[in-house]
């Protein structure tokens, strides 16, 4: 029985499974969006979301404790420099898992984990449902002014 484990194994050794999962952050950090199976995105979640809330905080020791868990110098710095600028007012929630269907060659549930921030369609609507009013009212009244001054001078 596995009461209280709450880690999932991915049926592979610890030292394989940190370093896939290490391998996959830095890839979900470089193209802000990997295809995978269901249940290693799920792993994924765990093990990158408190990475990008260290990021947050740019200091030397944030940096080494992320740099132990990544150990790819590019992805840390790209993790610092352009990720954490995103998710700076973000509480948490930093990654979407969407799932695709199943694999054409072994019938794995197949799923989608991406970065909230970077993905522009979701980003597109929620900024023009910002910039919309509801008032009716502002929109009318401009339009018929410059109307019936033209008419005033037409009748001069």
């Amino acid at each position: 029985m596995r009461h209280g484990k709450k880690v999932n194994h991915l049926s592979r050794k610890t030292a394989h499974r940190k370093s896939m999962l290490a391998n996959m952050a830095c890839s979900l950090i470089e193209h802000k969006r990997i295809n995978t199976t269901v249940a290693k995105a799920k792993a994924l979640k765990v093990f990158v979301e408190p990475m990008i809330t260290k990021s947050k905080e740019d200091t030397t020791h944030n940096r080494r404790i992320v740099f132990s868990k990544l150990r790819q110098k590019e992805a840390v710095t790209e993790l610092f420099r352009d990720v954490a600028v995103k998710v700076a007012d973000r509480p948490g929630g930093y990654t979407r898992i969407i799932k695709l269907g199943n694999r054409l060659g072994d019938n794995a549930d197949m799923a989608m984990i991406e970065l909230v921030d970077f993905n522009e369609i979701y980003n597109a609507d929620k900024a023009k449902k910002k910039t919309t009013r509801r008032s009716r009212r502002g929109g009318s009244k401009p339009a018929a002014a410059p109307v019936e001054t033209k008419a005033t001078n037409e009748e001069e």
